[in-house]
């Protein structure tokens, strides 16, 4: 069992969001359920996505999310990117530099491993460069990345 785990606060949407979640990972189970006692009602929900556990909780409208907490997806090429960009933003919103909401009003980043190691690179007129192309980006665009790091 991992030390720290991320405890999601939904209004009454637990369950649903980590059956959407776990549809949009590929590895990715629900691992519990726990009712409200001897009644049907969800109370919480724990689940695994990409061998990450998360347990969420039905804890009413008293809390929402912000974009201030994320969820930071390390993505590994182009296709990975405009899959996850897609599926986790329908019904929601997407955004600038790679971040977007989904249907729940979880925070998300989209990110191509690419991106940080061209934003690393030890000249910094490339990285620089690297930067300013992502920031006119919503889904982040790695061909466009690259030609923005070659130019310079």
């Amino acid at each position: 069992m991992q030390k720290i785990t991320p405890f999601l606060w939904f209004n009454d949407n637990a369950l649903g969001a980590a059956e959407f979640y776990s549809s949009v990972f590929k590895q990715s189970a629900i691992t519990n359920i726990t009712h409200m006692g001897q009644t049907e009602t969800v109370m919480s929900v724990s689940f695994e996505l990409e061998g990450q556990a998360f347990h969420a909780m039905n804890g009413g409208p008293h809390f929402t999310f912000t974009p201030a907490i994320s969820l930071f997806v390390d993505c590994e090429n182009q296709e990975e990117v405009d899959e996850l960009w897609e599926k986790l933003s329908a019904g929601g919103e997407k955004s600038r530099c790679g971040w977007l909401k989904d249907k729940f009003g979880l925070s998300w980043q989209i990110i191509p491993r690419k991106m940080s190691q061209l934003l690393r690179d030890p000249n910094p007129g490339k990285a620089q460069a690297v930067m300013s192309a992502m920031l006119q980006m919503n889904k982040i665009d790695i061909a466009a990345l690259e030609q923005a790091y070659n130019e310079h």
